[in-house]
């Protein structure tokens, strides 16, 4: 008996089980794009300096 060919098909092992419910062009963030690294870098050192602050 060829047991390789029993049962359902095997999935490809790399993708994601699931989509993200936020990820970038469904209905919660359906124009975003996702942000340049400059401007993620801009937010980050932002965000660090506030936390500084306080």
């Amino acid at each position: 008996m060829d047991y390789k060919a029993a049962g359902a098909p095997k999935l490809g092992k790399k993708a994601p089980k699931h989509l993200e419910h936020n990820a970038h062009g469904s209905k919660k963030k359906p124009f975003g794009q996702r942000p340049s690294k400059d401007e993620l870098l801009a937010r980050m050192k932002a965000a660090a300096e506030a936390k500084k602050a306080d």
